[in-house]
Parts: structure tokens; sequence; C-alpha cells
């Protein structure tokens, strides 16, 4: 699990470079300020749990099913949350239809992150 963890972490983490770099070079001639707003907070928000998926892959000898949540959850949430915050930034570039209903999709993500960070929590609580 730890290796899949890193995995995950080093994917997520170049993917967040590359959307953060994008987003500062080539989206800012292409929308506006709010929405490049909303781009740089779930690059912000991607990072942050990119930290807390390496912080994850130090718990080896922690290893429990409450850890290998906590993955799922913080993963679950780089894609729901960052994920709909990239697609509703872009969402006049792209004119894609679906992407006006994808709003309620954000919190849910933040759940998962809220969700991740209460099972860490649970995890060092339970080892002794």
């Amino acid at each position: 699990m730890n290796k899949r963890i890193i995995l995950t972490a080093a994917f997520f983490g170049a993917l967040a470079v590359v959307f953060g770099a994008f987003g500062a070079h080539s989206l800012k001639a292409l929308i506006d300020t709010y929405a490049l707003t909303i781009w740089a907070k779930g690059v912000e928000y991607q990072f942050y749990h990119v930290f807390a998926l390496l912080f994850l892959s130090t718990f080896g000898r922690f290893r429990n099913k409450l850890v290998d949540w906590s993955y799922y959850c913080f993963t679950a949430g780089i894609v729901l949350f960052s994920g709909s915050l990239y697609l509703l930034a872009t969402r006049e570039i792209l004119q894609l239809s679906f992407v006006n209903f994808i709003g309620p999709i954000t919190p849910i993500g933040g759940l998962f992150f809220i969700a991740g960070w209460v099972l860490l929590f649970l995890a060092a609580l339970r080892h002794k």
C-alpha cells in the first residue's frame, strides 16, 4: 500500500505542477480573473492533499484499514474537489454542457478531504 500511496502522490503532485503552470501561463489569457482564482484553489487543495498522501506513506508501521481508507478519501477528494474546480473554471472555454451541473460535486470532494483527515486522526489515536 505504501508504494501505491507514493505513486498516487507523485502522480497528483506532478499534475498539480502542470496545472499550476498551465493556469499561470496559458489560462490567464483565456479565462477571467474569477475563474483563474477557482483554478488556483483547485491546484492549492490538490497540493495540500498530495502532501497529506506523502505523510500517509510514512504510516507503514501503523498500517491498518483506517490509513487505507484515509488514502482512498484523499484521492477521491482530489479528483472530485480539485477536478470539479478545474472544470468549473474552464467551463466557458470547454463548452461542455454538463459542467454547469457539477457545482455540487465540489463540496462532496471537500467531505472526502474531511473524512480523510478524520480517519488519519483515528488511525493515530488507535495506534498504541
